[in-house]
């Protein structure tokens, strides 16, 4: 069986990142306080599904400001998606679509607990490339074995990604304590 859902560390990532990043314009990216590249294709080595995901990290008092931006840029509002404080967009326009890479893209405020959660996950896996090889391998297993089944993988992940982000909040509040200490 072909494995599609998921793929193979790709060296092109980061620069996939960079390439929306432009896309999105120096206004929006001014606005911003930063902006991260989170999820798998983020971390060197790891197996991912090839799509970009950002966090436009934002004061939230900018918000509808940002909104405003994104939809001059061809982006619509997706809402929270379920996830507090943590906005979702996605592209309007099929020719601008197609003219970058695939993307998911956040607007969240400096203090969202869901980024916070994003980042120490992904800096977790890339100091720690054991786990970034077990979580690589699940991901390639249950792409296989669920026939690419995206429901199915997501539940199948659900519980490493957890003890992953449990460690990786833990290890990130001892580094914090050491520094402050």
């Amino acid at each position: 069986m072909t494995v599609t859902l998921v793929q193979k560390y790709n060296r092109e990532w980061p620069e996939l990142f960079e390439t929306i990043k432009a896309f999105l314009g120096e206004r929006i990216r001014r606005m911003c306080l930063r902006i991260e590249h989170v999820g798998s294709t983020s971390i060197p080595g790891m197996t991912a599904k090839p799509i970009i995901d950002l966090i436009l990290v934002i004061n939230s008092q900018n918000f509808e400001e940002i909104k405003s931006l994104m939809a001059k840029r061809g982006y619509y509002h997706e809402g929270d998606k379920g996830i507090k404080e943590r906005q979702a967009f996605d592209l309007m326009d099929v020719s601008a679509k197609s003219s970058i890479p695939d993307h998911h893209l956040y607007v969240c405020p400096e203090h969202n607990n869901e980024m916070k959660n994003e980042i120490a996950f992904r800096e977790f896996l890339k100091r720690n490339k054991d786990y970034a090889e077990r979580l690589s391998k699940l991901k390639w297993s249950l792409a296989e074995e669920f026939d690419n089944d995206r429901s199915s993988y997501m539940e199948g992940k659900a519980a490493l990604c957890r003890e992953i982000t449990r460690m990786a909040l833990k290890s990130s509040h001892e580094n914090s304590a050491d520094t402050l200490g």
